[in-house]
């Protein structure tokens, strides 16, 4: 069956084509009635615009390239939904590819969405080499979103403020009387920042010397490994802040292995309040990294990058809080 074209929306309507055009482009220089006829004889003939011919026209794809680091990190599902409310509601489509892949395959992680044209860059998460973007930023605007990484010039960066996000937790576990606490630590600026920040915060309290750090790889079996080898010890610490969510699932399967009660003989702490924090039987104490404005901010960046493209990288740091829940408790 042949596919209706914008000749057969014209002969329906009894416009031009041209009008039929103005009318799909969402102009304002057309009466009511005829943009009437005109969107009434589209849906009758169940035409659709033929989306590659108006990138050609316009210049634009009207797509936004999102480049994820790792796409098993659930804290990046509220984010992208932050991210494509706001692109939606401007006509503006996501399209997704994965970084890990890409590297495992030799290819430079932004050549799949630069193929495809798309009209901006979103990159979600710590990349190894932001600063490999800088060629990128030349041609599209570009924003990283939750990295706390470099950025080349004319990047955007929206993130969470990590330090502040660690203090509050720090502050938490040393007000339930805790002292003998551990940190599992994560990579990259956003698990250096987390990790000075506690680090810091012990130090105010005179309790530098009581502070243990363990490198993960912010994986839920990394957070196991680490919590096993931090229990095996003679000096157990009462409480682990985890560097996210997920090393604090594997911090909570180790405790129940090893017999303790969270969080009567651990207290345990993840961080970005995901939707696994959230489930009932889990109800972690966590910190909200407000993903989902992250998200919002970045898109808004975009938007304004395409408005008035140019000029200097902006930071932006959404404001964390903590969401107080059933892993902490005073020390035992």
């Amino acid at each position: 069956m042949r596919q209706p074209t914008i000749r057969d929306v014209a002969e329906r309507a009894g416009v031009s084509k041209s009008l039929v055009s103005l009318v799909l482009r969402g102009s304002d220089q057309v009466r009511p009635e005829k943009r009437d006829a005109v969107l009434r004889a589209a849906q009758e003939l169940g035409y659709r615009p033929n989306a590659a011919a108006r990138s050609l026209s316009e210049q634009r794809t009207r797509t936004v390239g999102v480049l994820l680091n790792d796409l098993r990190n659930p804290w990046f599902v509220d984010l992208l939904d932050g991210l494509n409310s706001l692109l939606h509601a401007n006509g503006l489509h996501m399209l997704l590819a994965d970084a890990r892949l890409n590297r495992r395959t030799g290819q430079d992680p932004a050549d799949p969405l630069l193929d495809l044209r798309v009209d901006g860059l979103v990159v979600v998460g710590t990349l190894p080499d932001p600063a490999a973007l800088g060629a990128v930023a030349e041609r599209i605007p570009v924003v990283l979103a939750g990295s706390r990484e470099p950025a080349p010039p004319g990047v955007d960066v929206v993130a969470g403020d990590d330090e502040r996000g660690a203090r509050l937790v720090t502050e938490h576990l040393i007000g339930l009387g805790h002292r003998r606490i551990a940190h599992i630590a994560g990579y990259g600026a956003v698990g250096e920042l987390r990790r000075g920040s506690f680090e810091a915060a012990m130090r105010r309290h005179g309790l530098a010397e009581r502070a243990v750090v363990e490198p993960s790889d912010m994986t839920e079996e990394g957070g196991y490994r680490t919590t096993v080898r931090l229990l095996s010890g003679t000096e157990r610490p009462t409480a682990v802040f985890a560097v996210n969510d997920m090393a604090a699932i594997g911090v909570l399967s180790a405790a129940e292995e090893l017999g303790l009660r969270v969080p009567r003989d651990l207290s345990v702490v993840g961080y970005d309040n995901t939707s696994i924090a959230r489930l009932r039987h889990v109800w972690l104490t966590t910190v909200d990294n407000t993903s989902h404005e992250v998200g919002r901010r970045a898109a808004r960046c975009l938007l304004e990058r395409f408005e008035g493209p140019g000029g200097a990288g902006r930071t932006q740091l959404a404001t964390p809080t903590l969401e107080i829940r059933g892993s902490t408790a005073p020390a035992p």
